[in-house]
């Protein structure tokens, strides 16, 4: 439970920190020339996005542990790839077929995710650790 635990608030803060630099950060002015796609009330309800990043997080790690072999790091960078492309395809391209917004951004989204993701694994792999005796 603690590692759970641990490892939901490591990678929430991880996922947060780089939600900031990709969306408030890299892809600010991409989004300023693209006003007309998004809510005008958008930053009122930034809330929601805390939200789902602790809802996310926390499954991301609880399925970790679930299948957790002890593998280290690239457990980790496996398990980030894998969910990664769920949730980033879905996301991108989703979003990519319902808004008026350019395929580059989608893709963007796209990798950025996959990315994201990647790190999240590393970052749960590193508190679970590696197993004595694991095949890697």
């Amino acid at each position: 439970m603690k590692k759970l635990l641990l490892g939901w608030l490591a990678v929430f803060v991880a996922l947060s920190v780089l939600d900031y630099l990709i969306h408030g950060v890299i892809l600010s002015s991409t989004y300023e020339q693209l006003k007309e796609v998004f809510r005008p009330d958008m930053m009122d309800k930034m809330w929601i996005y805390s939200l789902v990043a602790a809802i996310t997080s926390f499954f991301f790690v609880l399925i970790y542990s679930k299948g957790y072999e002890g593998k280290g790091i690239m457990e980790g960078v496996r398990y980030g790839l894998y969910v990664g492309a769920m949730l980033s395809t879905g996301m991108a391209y989703g979003s990519y077929a319902s808004y008026a917004i350019p395929y580059s951004l989608a893709i963007q989204w796209f990798l950025f995710g996959m990315a994201e993701y990647v790190v999240a694994g590393v970052v749960v792999s590193l508190i679970y650790g590696k197993k004595e005796g694991a095949a890697a």
